[in-house]
């Protein structure tokens, strides 16, 4: 009945908001109307009293609910807003251990039987909306070294990428590569004998790229400048630094399948022979396939490497080497890879003395964080030497390490 008397003043409001004309004509019984509104009133006061015995029964119970009810600890701390801004200021941090363990014969090696042959600490973080800063130390036998550690300025004018710091030289595909993600347990004779040996070239430097899209491919462009102290390039004068150029470029073959060329060429002065200039040329070709539908049993990467080393020398002479590298790896079933490499280098100082080689590997991979490969190796050194050795190599890692260029 109430909320029925509650329409009837709604409808009598509105009846005189909309037609006053018609109300004032029709004229209704004073006396009937005052007693509508009266009991209207009388209704409405009915129902506040009825809230308010409702609200104080409802408070009274919650209030002895809480007293039957001992506080108990929080076991876990409250949120603040502090500790949800916290990890904006710290860096994704990652440790990865490459363990490789060599048994054989080698007379031209002095790798140990076992050892941790790198620990790398990554420290990976955004600086501010236009920069980042990617900070990689690597501890091994000789000691700590910053492997990398460089800015990165990402919002730069016309399209441009600036990084400066200490970074790998993006010579090739191999020098570019860090330890534990090589897709074998050590680099290709190539790499040894022209290109840094085992540790590859790291400077400090600036380093300008710009991405060129295209109908064809996708172009990348990139122009370096170091300071000169590598195994490759060295120097003492700020006048006579080292200078690198590459271009790359990148296209879909298919949605399964892509293929990815690069041309570089570097010049410094040499670490070999002090006062005089060394040139590096390399060519380098990787393909890829991956079938979306069965992405995670079957891949195949095949990659080749070119390498030209041109090395000035007294009188005006000059040395040429070069080598090559080339590989196949290719994914039989989930987490199972086999792969086969075959290898031929010449030597910086003395072109005609040429070493070569071939690997076989097999991968298995638990997940994302550790791998655990067998690699036998073969090589014949140009002083008819031959090597036969098989490797074993643990590669783990624990924290979050952001994803490496492709």
């Amino acid at each position: 009945m109430q909320p029925i008397r509650f329409v009837r003043l709604f409808l009598l409001c509105a009846g005189f908001a909309a037609s006053p004309v018609t109300a004032f004509a029709q004229t209704p019984d004073p006396q009937a109307l005052r007693q509508e509104i009266d009991q209207l009133k009388a209704d409405l006061e009915t129902l506040r009293q009825q809230y308010a015995e409702r609200l104080s029964a409802l408070e009274a119970r919650i209030a002895s609910l809480t007293q039957a009810t001992p506080a108990q600890p929080d076991t876990l701390p409250a949120p603040s807003a502090a500790a949800g801004t916290s990890k904006v200021f710290n860096p994704d941090i990652s440790v990865i251990g490459n363990f490789v363990g060599a048994a054989g014969k080698n007379p031209m090696s002095e790798e140990p039987s076992l050892s941790l042959t790198e620990a790398e600490a990554a420290f990976q973080a955004v600086v501010d909306p236009y920069a980042r800063a990617d900070f990689f130390l690597a501890a091994g036998p000789e000691g700590l070294e910053v492997e990398e550690g460089y800015i990165t300025f990402t919002s730069l004018p016309a399209g441009l990428l600036l990084k400066a710091g200490k970074m790998r030289s993006q010579f090739g595909k191999v020098n570019a590569m860090h330890t534990h993600i090589l897709p074998w347990a050590d680099r290709p004779l190539v790499s040894r004998n022209l290109f840094g040996g085992d540790e590859g070239v790291s400077d400090s430097g600036i380093s300008v790229s710009r991405l060129i899209p295209n109908s064809v491919m996708f172009i990348d462009a990139i122009g370096e400048v170091y300071r000169g102290d590598s195994d490759v390039f060295q120097s003492e004068a700020r006048s006579k630094l080292n200078y690198l150029g590459r271009v790359r470029g990148y296209r879909d073959l298919s949605e399964g399948s892509n293929i990815d060329l690069g041309v570089s060429f570097t010049q410094g002065p040499s670490a070999a022979l002090a006062g005089f200039t060394a040139r590096r040329i390399g060519v380098d070709a990787t393909f890829r396939y991956r079938p979306l539908r069965r992405a995670i049993y079957r891949q195949f990467v095949g990659r080749t490497e070119i390498i030209w080393s041109r090395q000035e020398e007294p009188e005006g002479l000059r040395e040429n080497a070069s080598g090559f590298y080339g590989s196949a790896d290719y994914q039989f079933a989930r987490r199972w890879f086999v792969g086969a490499r075959v290898d031929r280098s010449g030597r910086p100082l003395d072109g005609g003395l040429r070493d070569s080689g071939g690997s076989l590997s097999l991968t298995f991979r638990p997940s994302e964080f550790s791998i655990v490969r067998g690699q036998y190796r073969h090589t014949r050194y140009a002083e008819d030497i031959d090597a036969n050795e098989l490797l074993l190599q643990l590669n783990f890692a624990i924290g979050a390490h952001g994803a490496h260029p492709f």
